[in-house]
């Protein structure tokens, strides 16, 4: 069953980011300022919108100098210890994982490769392996029966 946004959703996320889900017709947004005045982001969930030919949740989020969208999110992690929420969609074992933090931040890995989130991080270079660490979270949401295939094929 694909993964929907719920009104507990927003709560959860609006907690752990400090900020109040505002519904605004077919999105509910959320406006994150850290404490420094140039962090600032808006964060836009659209659950299940017309994406193309399918259905599916965007994830967008808007900076002063940057647009970054999330088409088909299945789910998200939060992190209560990290103040911030990690944003995750998977295609044929490829991952994009959009993380928002609550002062502001947000970083985006895209077509990362599943295997990673499991692996020896160590055996990695530092520049591939931030996204394996920074995914690795959301390795418990993600499908059990792609989780089952790649235990298989190591």
């Amino acid at each position: 069953m694909p993964f929907s946004f719920k009104e507990t959703d927003f709560k959860k996320l609006g907690k752990i980011l400090k900020a109040s889900p505002k519904h605004k017709g077919n999105n509910v947004r959320f406006e994150l300022q850290g404490t420094d005045p140039q962090r600032k982001l808006t964060l836009e969930i659209y659950p299940n919108i017309r994406i193309g030919k399918r259905t599916g949740n965007l994830v967008s989020v808007y900076t002063p100098s940057a647009h970054l969208q999330l088409h088909f999110c299945s789910g998200f992690v939060v992190s209560s210890m990290l103040n911030e929420v990690t944003f995750v969609g998977e295609d044929a074992g490829k991952l994009a994982g959009l993380i928002i933090e609550k002062e502001g931040g947000c970083s985006l890995y895209a077509n990362v490769d599943r295997e990673l989130l499991s692996g020896d991080f160590t055996r990695l270079g530092p520049e591939v392996m931030l996204s394996g660490v920074a995914l690795s979270l959301t390795e418990s949401i993600l499908p059990e029966t792609a989780r089952r295939t790649r235990r298989k094929s190591k």
